[in-house]
Order: structure tokens, then sequence, then C-alpha cells
């Protein structure tokens, strides 16, 4: 019995290969997620560590940030 339990859960190499993500490009975000871009773009502008997080901003750069995103990542789609 306790053979048969063994054999039907899968092994820690398979489940990582299950699980793992795709190395593929989502239709949906395209090659750069416009999130990403704009952050890197803001980080060399304000000469801020890219691995910095948003939350980890204060003062004017936190202020800044928060209208940059909010002007440029929840405008409506532009119509052509």
């Amino acid at each position: 019995m306790a053979q048969e339990k063994q054999q039907a859960q899968p092994s820690v190499a398979q489940t990582a290969e299950q699980t793992a993500p795709s190395n593929t490009i989502s239709d949906k975000t395209g090659q750069l997620d416009a999130r990403f871009v704009l952050w890197r773009t803001f980080c060399a502008e304000h000469e801020i560590a890219v691995d910095t997080l948003p939350s980890e901003l204060t003062g004017k750069a936190k202020e800044k940030w928060e209208e940059i995103k909010d002007t440029e990542l929840h405008k409506p789609a532009e119509k052509e």
C-alpha cells in the first residue's frame, strides 16, 4: 500500500518541469511590458537603482513616480 502512494506522487523533478514558467512572450504584454520600461526610464532619469521597489520611494521621488505612473500607465488607449 505504501508503494502505491509513492508511485502515485510525481517526483520533485517532474513537478518542477510541470510548474516551470514558459520562456515565451505573451501576446498580452508584448516584448517589453510598459510598466517595466517606464520604471527603468524613471530610475535612470532620477538616479535610482533599478532594483529599488516603487514602494520604497520617499518624498519627491515617490510623488514624481505616482504622477508619471498615473499619466503614462493609466491613460486611455489612443484611437487610430
